[in-house]
């Protein structure tokens, strides 16, 4: 049996509205954060794409692994950003509707985040 679909709504402190649902196969939502994760994400995208082509072009390999380490870091960086946004919305909705599944959940995300 379908689990009913409920729509919850948060006003952050700079007046924005975050929607977001949870259903059957989780939770959907939006957030403020989106479009600068999404930014962060394509500039790390092109920043491997020009890794390999230094890799290509035979560049030295301690000048790869620092790029790498930089787009590493960019990835980590994004990742915390998407972490605290899951926590200020997803976890104190779950936490006032009793979600303990969801708090699970954020435990092996975090567990895998950080390995």
């Amino acid at each position: 049996m379908a689990e009913e679909q409920k729509t919850h709504t948060h006003v952050l402190e700079d007046g924005t509205v975050v929607e977001h649902s949870h259903g059957e196969h989780g939770h959907h939502h939006s957030h403020a954060h989106t479009k600068a994760v999404l930014n962060r994400m394509s500039r790390a995208i092109g920043h491997m794409e020009s890794i390999k082509r230094m890799i290509e072009d035979g560049r030295d390999c301690a000048e790869v692994l620092i790029q790498l380490s930089a787009v590493k870091s960019a990835i980590n960086n994004t990742g915390k950003i998407i972490l605290q946004d899951h926590i200020e919305h997803c976890i104190v909705d779950a936490v006032e509707h009793g979600d303990k599944e969801a708090i699970k959940e954020l435990e092996v995300a975090i567990d895998r985040f950080v390995k």
